[in-house]
């Protein structure tokens, strides 16, 4: 396999984790780690032999420190990752619970990675990656990180680099859902790949019905809508035509929290090591599932050999 280099961009947190099931406010233990949607994806495409680069901005504090010993454990290229005394490192609380998805309240208004602006990605050298990836987070940070993010995208769609989107909606980030789904739509118009979820369809574009979601987004320029479908696995639209690609059900649910990270590891990894777009999303839904079965944002995300044998003991619903 040949390795890619693929750069993401967005906002890299610290993570309390409850030790034990109850209130946040009740909570006597936690955990410390760290999170963030795109650090997930990052950390996934590195445990399968990819490089992985990150755009960010940290605070030159505890978290920020935290955050750069993790990068470097995880072999995340940093060299686009900067520091500032000026603003502080955003972080987040997160529930335990052994039922439905966990409670999560987060500290991250005014943080470093909330200025990045266009000035940051104007002169990047994206002729030495192999593909884009980012998130709806990014752009919800601030109206610069907004524009650095459309900047970045006309930039690699210019240089002909594959860019993929996953919408991962954080409504209360946004100054209201209109503002929202306008400012998401449009950067997604701009994707070759996207990655939302039905929930997420009937907030964008007024259905939940898959193939409707799909029509939406291919008409925008899209070249390929992949929706996910939660315990059904995923739904494939191109202007070819679409297919459905089942989950692997899991053993059991631990945490549900960075599932979607897991699924795009899979499908962006399968890409670019020439993959055809079913065998992609196979392995999406194969990392989304392992993704559930472990407590963490990214504990879940596997090596090559065990992603590969996780595949190979386990079947399709």
């Amino acid at each position: 396999m040949q390795s890619k280099k693929i750069l993401t961009a967005g906002e890299p947190m610290g993570l309390f984790i409850a030790r034990e099931e109850a209130p946040l406010e009740e909570v006597e233990n936690f955990s410390a780690s760290v999170a963030g949607a795109e650090f997930n994806v990052a950390v996934g495409l590195s445990r399968l032999g990819h490089r992985a680069g990150y755009l960010t901005k940290l605070g030159r504090d505890p978290f920020g420190g935290r955050i750069l010993r993790a990068m470097a454990q995880n072999g995340i290229d940093t060299s686009l990752t900067t520091q500032t005394e000026a603003r502080p490192t955003g972080f987040m609380l997160k529930s335990r619970t052994s039922q439905g998805d966990p409670d999560i309240f987060y500290y991250r208004r005014g943080s470093a990675a909330s200025t990045l602006s266009p000035q940051d990605v104007r002169d990047l050298p994206l002729e030495e990656w192999d593909a884009i990836h980012l998130t709806g987070i990014l752009p919800a940070l601030s109206p610069e990180c907004f524009e650095a993010s459309l900047t970045l995208m006309e930039r690699a769609g210019k240089a002909g680099i594959p860019i993929f989107f996953d919408p991962n909606l954080r409504p209360q980030l946004w100054p209201d859902e209109s503002v929202m789904i306008r400012q998401i739509n449009r950067l997604a118009g701009m994707a070759d790949y996207l990655l939302p979820g039905v929930k997420e369809g009937k907030i964008l574009c007024g259905s939940d019905d898959p193939e409707q979601i799909g029509r939406f987004y291919l008409d925008r320029g899209a070249r390929a809508v992949i929706i996910k479908t939660g315990a059904e696995g995923a739904r494939v639209c191109t202007r070819e035509g679409s297919f459905r690609v089942r989950a692997y059900p899991p053993r059991q649910i631990v945490d549900t929290v960075g599932a979607g990270d897991g699924f795009a590891v899979g499908v962006i990894s399968g890409l670019m090591e020439g993959l055809d777009l079913a065998g992609a999303v196979q392995r999406g839904c194969a990392i989304g599932t392992l993704q559930i079965m472990n407590a963490g944002d990214n504990e879940g995300l596997p090596t090559r050999a065990g992603l590969e044998a996780f595949m190979a003991e386990n079947r399709q619903a």
